[in-house]
């Protein structure tokens, strides 16, 4: 991801430029879209919070500052999204009631990859999954990832390394390494 095309998308969709958006949206899909299953660990409920996401973001671009991080500003908005997310459905949830998502959100089987990413979730710190999802899943280089996260090239690549000794131990102690 180029920040520089970014920003100059970004400037291009607030002075009424449309076509822009879809530059925006690839170069930081993935970022929001981690960054809410991280939280909701259900990816139809991500998917819908990257969309709100993004119609909350455009809606409120002009109160984005021009050269800091717009995938972080975007993050942080999914986050706030999906934190409100569980609130309620916490809320909503009675403790005898098992909604239908719940029972066919995660694969049963540990071959299966939504475990993965639920054994991710459970034993990594946040900044650890979303490094590792961003690196490992979505293909993104660790300078762009350390890019998007406002971070050293050297941190991320030291906590993608953690993060994926941490999986790969959490995996072997359950049993299901292969």
């Amino acid at each position: 991801m180029n920040s520089n095309i970014l920003e100059r998308k970004i400037a291009e969709y607030k002075d009424g430029d449309g076509r822009a958006f879809d530059y925006i949206y690839e170069s930081t899909n993935r970022t929001v879209y981690f960054c809410a299953l991280y939280i909701v660990r259900d990816r139809a409920y991500a998917e819908d919070i990257v969309q709100e996401t993004y119609m909350r973001a455009l809606s409120a671009i002009d109160s984005y500052v021009p050269g800091t991080n717009f995938a972080a500003w975007l993050a942080r908005i999914a986050r706030n999204l999906a934190l409100n997310h569980v609130k309620k459905r916490q809320r909503e949830e009675s403790a005898d009631f098992t909604d239908e998502r719940d029972i066919r959100r995660y694969g049963a089987k540990e071959t299966e990859l939504p475990y993965i990413f639920d054994v991710a979730a459970k034993v990594l710190a946040e900044d650890e999954y979303r490094i590792l999802m961003l690196c490992q899943v979505s293909g993104y280089k660790r300078r762009e990832v350390a890019q998007m996260l406002g971070m050293p090239v050297g941190t991320v690549t030291w906590k993608n390394n953690t993060a994926l000794k941490k999986l790969r131990q959490a995996l072997k102690e359950g049993g299901h390494e292969h």
